[in-house]
């Protein structure tokens, strides 16, 4: 209560515990170094999104697994959200591509063992996607939600998911994360030829497999961008920070992840279709 009685009014501040956020920068640079306040920020700031990404992408599986048409408009929707966000997300690092690599060195060794390969969140949107790696998840072993993500990659994901979808509309496929045959190859693909051969005909499942496709296309932006910004920071260095088979090669692996592909059919069948 105020002074005159009335209900204290809730301030902007407040909401979004403006005060709070503000004191989560700690920089540890001896000789302090200019740029470590940005590198945090946008990192944080990218957590922040990521927390926003896992948010939507449950949501998205939810709608999914009920599979009604409304349902299917509202995960539609909401992966036009996260399309944008990832957009975003891309735009953000070339925030950090402003710095100088010789100001990045600075206080690159005060991060140690620390690195972007620790981040759980960014592992559990990839797993929502269905893009599991055991070897990127045993760099979150000391993360208190390590075992949440590794029970995340065992169950069904927005993947899976899209599958049943199509089943449940007569369209004969199968997960290729089921290990096909070669039979089920041939007749997922020709399943998905149907939708993408008449888009007209499978409105709904069509604007959904573009809906994740172009989700995908912004994934596999980002880790381009984040490559090429890796790159120019430091070279051909190896990486901070460290798993259970020991320190990953810095670039060399990152770029060993620039062809990964949470819907790969849905890539694979415009080339089946004619001309």
């Amino acid at each position: 209560m105020t002074t005159t009685g009335e209900p204290q009014q809730l301030t902007y501040s407040e909401y979004l515990k403006v005060p709070e956020l503000l004191q989560q920068q700690t920089c540890l640079a001896d000789p302090a170094a200019h740029d470590e306040l940005q590198f945090i920020i946008v990192h944080q700031v990218y957590e922040l999104w990521f927390k926003l990404l896992r948010h939507e992408t449950a949501e998205i599986h939810c709608q999914m697994r009920s599979g009604s048409d409304t349902d299917l408009r509202n995960a539609i929707r909401l992966c036009r959200r996260v399309e944008a966000i990832f957009k975003v997300l891309v735009g953000q690092i070339h925030v950090l591509e402003s710095m100088r690599p010789a100001d990045f060195l600075k206080f690159r060794s005060a991060l140690n063992p620390a690195s972007g390969f620790q981040s759980v969140q960014f592992r559990e949107v990839e797993t929502a996607f269905g893009l599991c790696d055991e070897q990127l998840a045993s760099f979150t072993k000391n993360d208190p939600r390590h075992e949440d993500l590794l029970k995340a990659m065992q169950e069904e994901s927005i993947s899976d998911s899209l599958y049943q979808v199509l089943r449940d509309r007569g369209l004969g496929v199968t997960s290729p994360g089921k290990q096909r045959t070669p039979e089920q190859d041939e007749e997922t693909m020709a399943a998905l030829k149907l939708v993408y051969d008449s888009p007209d005909k499978y409105p709904m499942v069509y604007d959904l497999c573009e809906a994740l496709v172009d989700i995908d296309e912004q994934l596999i932006l980002w880790r381009r961008h984040h490559v090429m910004m890796v790159e120019r920071q430091i070279g051909d260095k190896p990486g901070t920070g460290k798993g259970t088979t020991g320190k990953l090669d810095g670039i060399r692996y990152l770029q060993t992840t620039l062809m990964r592909r949470a819907f790969p059919d849905l890539w694979s069948v415009r080339t089946l279709l004619s001309d």
